[in-house]
């Protein structure tokens, strides 16, 4: 009907699946605070706090400056600011970040950034430290 362009085709991050809910256009900018229950994608600006409790995926003309939390996160973007993503944090190889994160999973795939500290939490115990062989003591 609005000119039948095919439209071009984009891989889907393994981590996500399904449409996300809210889009945050190319040419748009926000500044400000971002809730959403579902899932969310940018591929415009936004500054200020992000939290999804479903996935979001900062497409290749994403730029963040914002704490983010989220349940998985794929960058192809750019971001800069704390991110937590519960699940699983995805980097592709257009992907940077700058900042700190805190995830489960980290994937960051050849030519991806990431300039900043990672901590993964796990639900495994940590192992005991053993102790270094003692050495004799010459008396």
């Amino acid at each position: 009907m609005f000119g039948n362009k095919p439209k071009p085709q984009t891989t889907q991050p393994s981590t996500l699946s399904g449409k996300p809910e809210t889009v945050i256009g190319v040419n748009t900018t926000i500044v400000g605070t971002i809730k959403t229950d579902s899932s969310a994608r940018i591929d415009g600006t936004v500054e200020g706090d992000i939290e999804v409790l479903g996935n979001l995926i900062v497409g290749e003309t994403g730029r963040v400056i914002a704490t983010i939390k989220a349940q998985n996160v794929h960058i192809s973007g750019a971001v800069k600011g704390e991110i937590t993503a519960v699940d699983r944090l995805e980097i592709s190889p257009t992907g940077k970040v700058w900042g700190d994160i805190f995830t489960s999973g980290l994937h960051i795939e050849p030519g991806g950034l990431f300039r900043g500290q990672s901590t993964m939490s796990t639900t495994a115990e940590e192992p005991l430290l053993l102790e270094a062989p003692r050495t004799p003591r010459s008396e």
